[in-house]
């Protein structure tokens, strides 16, 4: 299959090139810049210049794939406006995307983030968050699941809290991000909120399975670890880095304050049975091991 994939050169999205790349595929990849087309092209794929806000890039992009794999996203959190534009950015580009794809039979793979749902782990038939900083992202991603009476083989894969690669990425990246800055490893409130995580390499398996096997409509649950305590992430990242560990106040987290306070594990059993995906690769707290100070 020849599958077009934007966000192709970042953290998850690099693991997702080589997992499709290792099992048959070709890969058209969306490229923002010249270090991004090289990055594409060392990797095997071949690069597409353009941006995510480039509407007309993304259909081109669609129309000369069997399928199409979303993964770009602005990772600017330093406001609420920012947040906002990075959101609205994505919520065109996915429609873009959707209308190519009209008609077609072809597979549809978007990212959303697990859900949060009060007092248990959030599961595959659980709604998606609308509202709060990130809330467009829900409605966007549910535009694109209600695109499969329209022929449109659309699914998305819930990615938890934590997307980690050698100690970096996701939540986790940005709490060491925040403790190398601040010279605290933080957290909010007593720490006992639980983020749910998973190694990029075991997403992009899934990834590629939702590709290759979803039924139209539908939503799986790339977690590896239902919960791990905040405290307890922050507490290897003090360690790794030499920093104190404490709570922290909530404007530490800028916009992201009341979601980094949330208690939001999630489950993936249905996922697994249903698809077979089984994660490998070692949990958030082993791979955090890898951070150096």
């Amino acid at each position: 299959m020849r599958v077009f994939v934007t966000g192709g050169t970042g953290l998850i999205g690099a693991a997702v090139v080589a997992e499709l790349l290792g099992n048959g595929h070709t890969v058209l990849a969306l490229a923002r810049s010249d270090a991004s087309a090289a990055a594409a092209e060392a990797a095997g794929a071949e690069p597409l210049p353009g941006a995510l806000a480039d509407l007309d890039v993304l259909r081109t992009g669609a129309a000369r794939a069997d399928g199409v794999i979303h993964l770009a996203f602005g990772h600017d959190f330093s406001s609420r406006d920012a947040v906002a534009k990075s959101v609205a950015e994505e919520s065109a580009a996915l429609a873009a995307l959707g209308e190519e794809l009209v008609g077609s039979g072809r597979p549809f793979v978007t990212v959303a983030g697990t859900p949060l749902v009060p007092g248990r782990a959030s599961v595959e038939t659980d709604p998606l968050l609308t509202d709060g900083p990130v809330g467009g992202r829900g409605l966007a991603v549910n535009a694109v699941l209600g695109l499969a009476p329209r022929g449109v083989r659309s699914t998305a894969v819930r990615l938890p809290r934590t997307v980690h690669n050698q100690g970096s990425g996701g939540f986790a990246g940005l709490l060491t991000d925040i403790a190398r800055r601040t010279g605290v490893s933080g957290y909010a409130g007593d720490g006992t909120q639980r983020w749910p995580a998973v190694h990029a390499l075991d997403a992009a398996v899934l990834i590629r399975l939702a590709l290759e096997q979803a039924r139209a409509g539908t939503s799986w649950h790339a977690v590896a670890d239902e919960g791990d305590e905040v405290r307890d992430i922050a507490a290897v990242i003090g360690r790794r880095l030499g920093l104190p560990v404490a709570s922290v106040p909530a404007e530490t987290y800028g916009p992201l304050a009341q979601i980094f306070a949330n208690d939001q594990p999630a489950s993936s059993a249905h996922t697994r049975q249903v698809l077979g995906w089984e994660p490998k690769h070692p949990g958030l707290l082993a791979d955090l091991e890898n951070l150096r100070p």
